[in-house]
């Protein structure tokens, strides 16, 4: 995006290089460089330095049918997630944000085996025989899973502990009971009794107390209790209240695990037993439920109907550790009706996901604090936002630039009495009082307040019932979702009286408005003026909310127009390349499953279009096979913040066309979802989304390359693309 004059050292801090793309749309200078960004439509030389020569680290492969054009989907999700564990493996990362990574990859095969492993084995039990995208059967995917699962979580927990071992080496430990003095043990048993049992229930199972219901991803204590009558022991179930209290408790200046306190203590929990011996254990539920919604009369009843059956899906992972007795293990087993296939047994800590963040405060271990800058035509003195996207668009990259800049746009609709109406899309909220408090304010004042929630936000139903209900309180229009699709585009439209008439102003991003993951994720906001964009934001909320045909002239909106279209680019590109031209399309996503797109891709490559993706997670495409894709190249990209935005940008004859939003190209989002991918209007806008990609691409710090064989390798060298986004700021 061009500097205005008035900003010369802002822009002299721009790189001279510019990708061939870049130059065909009249962009400005790109951004800063450790070494030269290479023009999108070709391949980049790792630099020679003295990490190029280190040997490259591999994961394993995503192949699950090495005789398939296509990579097995769960293998590639593995492997994505095996390349965040390469995250807290390296010891250039800060050894608390280590430790952060070494949780995110425990939350991700969480959510895994909730969602993806449950739906194989619901695919098993209803004698499903189609085969997966690559040709697998599910009950073969199903062995490959485990397989990897059960290797994964060992190395999980055992890279935790090496972590732990080296935080202690810095004056953070995590005691054990068996470590402390008397003076010590007095101190834990104080607060024991003082801040823990009261919130414990003991469970002990008898003929008049059946087993109870273990609730998904609790922590719990087996507890082994001397019997009354018989020689075998009674059981008794103690929930280690994880969230109530933290995993990681402090006493008397030292962490403690809860789990590890609670376990020394269960005498006095069972006063007059005898407690045997206690172990740790963990349960994973089914929580993918489906529900008829043609038949369902109140979405958000049968969604919250939906939610309390979640809790009771079916075990499909009991965690233990390696010192349960064999005997306590199949009881377990019995009473949870699990395969002893679906047990890991583990040397712990379980449940890695609630270590996310120690009570600790030492800056020098963690990455250096982030302060996200403040776009410099967004700070405004004697000007309101509206007269700003009067006169240029504004675009932000989150969360180099800060999010606070959506936020003053709501908040300033909210507040302005020539503003008329405010429409938007909510699919995952998080719980700023901001966001909520303008659009409430708006309904309260009187303004047409719609709000488009999406109920069926997987694992934020409660929060976005909460919404919904409160801002129907607050007098807005809340619409609950559309019955057989998920709403995940993420537009706000602004309708304001000005002079001349009414002024439509959008709001379209790539991530959500939650400005908790704005912080954590990067993304891409345009707001705008444009009245052609802003007449299509007015036929997409008709659509929604009153089912109208939309007549879009700009916006590719699935599950309708969106594949369709990007399919129309990819061959239009394919007929250049036949021609002889320079055909090349760069895009970045999260994820690529999509067979039709895939296919697409494909054709594009064997006419001679030079295609270059950052994929951060799945992938089934196989690259460079000769004949089929040999001029794909296929990257991950992965860092302190999570790659979220989507561009895909197309070369088109010399005037590059660069669509951005909220879809990845999965079934899911095309099919499935009602996604908005908007294309960038302004030519100067097409050249920064360009230089991001340049960058991206020239990325060595996090990128990973996707060989033909499926093996991630990571590539060498110490370019990092966030960093120079982070040192950079505000695009224009």
């Amino acid at each position: 995006m061009t500097k205005a004059k008035s900003t010369p050292k802002r822009a002299a801090t721009k790189s001279a290089s510019r990708s061939a793309a870049g130059k065909a749309a009249k962009a400005p200078a790109g951004r800063k460089a450790a070494g030269r960004a290479a023009p999108v439509g070709e391949p980049v030389a790792a630099e020679q330095s003295a990490a190029a020569q280190a040997p490259l680290r591999e994961t394993f492969s995503t192949v699950g049918n090495p005789g398939s054009r296509f990579l097995n989907r769960e293998m590639s999700w593995l492997s994505f997630n095996e390349r965040v564990l390469a995250e807290a493996c390296d010891e250039r990362n800060p050894l608390l944000e280590r430790l952060k990574f070494t949780a995110i990859c425990g939350s991700n095969l969480d959510e895994f085996f909730m969602v993806r492993v449950a739906g194989i084995h619901q695919q098993i039990a209803a004698g499903v025989q189609t085969p997966s995208l690559d040709g697998l059967l599910p009950r073969e995917v199903l062995k490959l899973v485990r397989d990897q699962t059960h290797d994964m979580m060992e190395r999980v927990e055992d890279t935790a502990r090496q972590i732990l071992a080296q935080l202690e080496e810095e004056g953070i430990k995590i005691w054990r009971m068996d470590e402390l003095d008397a003076a010590g043990r007095e101190e834990a048993r104080r607060h024991y009794l003082d801040q823990i049992q009261p919130v414990l229930t003991p469970l002990v199972v008898d003929p008049s107390h059946p087993f109870p219901y273990i609730s998904n991803l609790s922590l719990n204590l087996a507890v082994l209790l001397e019997g009354k009558k018989k020689k075998e022991p009674d059981f008794a179930r103690v929930k280690v209240p994880v969230g109530v209290l933290p995993r990681v408790v402090t006493i008397g200046g030292r962490l403690m695990l809860l789990e590890d306190v609670m376990a020394a203590h269960m005498d006095e929990l069972f006063k007059g037993r005898r407690v045997q011996a206690a172990y740790l254990f963990r349960v994973t539920r089914n929580t993918d439920f489906d529900f008829d919604e043609d038949e369902a009369e109140d979405l958000l009843a049968t969604v919250e109907d939906g939610l309390r059956r979640r809790r009771f899906g079916d075990p499909v992972r009991l965690e233990v550790t390696q010192d349960m007795p064999a005997r306590l293990l199949g009881y377990l087993q019995e009473r949870m009706s699990i395969s002893p296939r679906d047990v890991f047994q583990l040397q712990g800590p379980l449940g890695t996901s609630n270590l996310m963040g120690l009570p600790v405060d030492r800056p020098d271990l963690s990455f250096e604090a982030h302060q996200p800058h403040l776009h410099p035509y967004a700070r405004r003195e004697d000007e309101d936002i509206f007269g700003v996207l009067r006169r240029r668009d504004l675009l932000l990259h989150h969360p180099y630039d800060s999010f606070d800049h959506v936020l003053d746009f709501l908040e300033e609709a909210a507040a302005d009495p020539d503003v008329l109406a405010i429409k938007q899309i909510l699919y995952r909220t998080g719980d700023d009082p901001r966001l909520l408090g303008a659009l409430r304010s708006a309904a309260e004042t009187g303004k047409q307040v719609v709000a488009f929630i999406e109920l069926k936000a997987r694992f934020d139903e409660q929060r976005n019932i909460s919404w919904a209900k409160q801002l129907e309180r607050a007098g807005a229009h809340v619409v609950h979702g559309m019955a057989g699709l998920k709403t995940h585009a993420k537009v706000t439209l602004v309708v304001r009286r000005e002079e001349g008439g009414l002024r439509r102003y959008v709001h379209i991003g790539t991530g959500n408005y939650n400005p908790k993951t704005a912080r954590l994720y990067t993304d891409l906001s345009l707001l705008t003026s444009d009245p052609a964009l802003g007449a299509d934001a007015t036929e997409l909320f008709n659509h929604l909310t009153g089912y109208a045909e939309a007549d879009y002239r700009h916006l590719l909106v699935a599950p309708h127009w969106a594949r369709d279209g990007m399919i129309e680019r990819l061959e239009r590109e394919a007929e250049v390349a036949r021609q002889g031209g320079d055909a090349w399309f760069v895009g970045k996503c999260n994820q690529l499953t999509d067979p039709a797109m895939i296919e697409a891709l494909y054709r594009a490559s064997q006419a001679g279009v030079k295609v270059r993706m950052v994929i951060r997670g799945v992938c089934c495409l196989r690259p460079g096979v000769e004949g089929l894709s040999e001029n794909i190249e296929i990257r991950s990209l992965l860092g302190r913040f999570l790659e979220h935005s989507r561009i895909y940008a197309f070369g088109n004859a010399g005037e590059p066309e660069v669509y951005f939003g909220s879809a990845d190209w999965m079934s899911r989002n095309l099919d499935r979802r009602v996604e908005v991918l908007a294309p960038v209007l302004v030519p100067e806008l097409r050249g920064e989304f360009l230089s991001i990609m340049d960058t991206e691409l020239s990325d060595q710090r996090g990128s990973w390359r996707l060989r033909e064989d499926g093996v991630y390798e990571k590539l060498p060298g110490e370019r990092s693309a966030q960093a120079e986004f982070a040192a950079e700021g505000s695009l224009a």
